[in-house]
């Protein structure tokens, strides 16, 4: 079965959570990470660990509802390690709330980020996937893609986007290209922390404490994707605590 060793792998929302946890992972299983997210400090942070242990990884400060800056992230990519080989569309917010409370610029940013910065990722790598014959995309979406519930609807819409596009993109990837999308349920992040109604952002948090998985399970599962051999392609991963309904 084909390894990680030298796999060259961007990451986005790559400084804390699920993307931290696959970049420390990654690196440790010998693939060379290129970190995006916007907060600087935290891209040193972990850049410095995984060198610390053995590991590669370089990293530029990105903002994924800015196109550009995905360009910049795979052209770093390509620059540094000569090739691309998984784009790992890991970055997303959840200010989660009632549609009475017409929070709209909450809706407006759930769409620019975690649809719109998706499809700007896609953007970026599919290209050079198609002149290097290879790649594999990797999108994190939700336990809210399969089913939503009060205060989750324009959250869930934007996870059911994430696999309705990604679905759509491995139908016309043909033959070389692997597509797999990867569904956490509760995970010990910091998406709480993106949510503006204090209610409800107290109560995620509670339940996260409670029955929350560590994110290096959702690293674990990326990486057992990302290390099946090149003719298969693992499409789909829902993975949540036990003890979520």
């Amino acid at each position: 079965m084909p390894k990680l060793k030298d796999q060259v792998v961007v990451i986005t929302g790559a400084s804390s959570g699920i993307g931290e946890a696959t970049a420390l992972l990654l690196a440790e299983r010998g693939a060379k990470v290129v970190l995006g997210a916007r907060r600087l400090e935290r891209l040193q942070d972990l850049a410095k660990r995984i060198a610390a242990t053995g590991g590669e990884a370089v990293y530029a400060v990105t903002d994924v509802t800015q196109r550009s800056d995905l360009s910049r992230l795979v052209t770093l990519a390509r620059e540094r390690y000569g090739k691309l080989d998984v784009l790992l569309s890991n970055a997303g917010i959840a200010p989660i709330s009632l549609l009475d409370e017409l929070r709209v610029d909450d809706w407006e940013a759930m769409l620019d980020v975690n649809v719109k910065g998706l499809l700007y990722g896609i953007a970026a790598a599919l290209p050079v996937f198609r002149q290097q014959g290879s790649g594999h995309f990797v999108n994190i979406a939700s336990t809210a893609g399969l089913i939503t519930t009060p205060t989750m609807a324009v959250y869930s819409a934007t996870k059911f986007a994430v696999r309705a596009i990604s679905e759509g993109l491995r139908q016309e990837a043909g033959p070389h290209l692997r597509v797999t999308i990867i569904s956490p349920g509760f995970v010990q992040t910091g998406l709480a922390d993106s949510m503006t109604n204090a209610e409800t952002r107290a109560l995620i948090a509670d339940k996260m404490r409670e029955i929350a998985i560590p994110p290096e399970a959702i690293a674990r599962a990326i990486a057992f994707a990302l290390e099946q051999p090149p003719e298969v392609d693992l499409n789909e991963i829902v993975i949540r605590p036990t003890a979520q309904r």
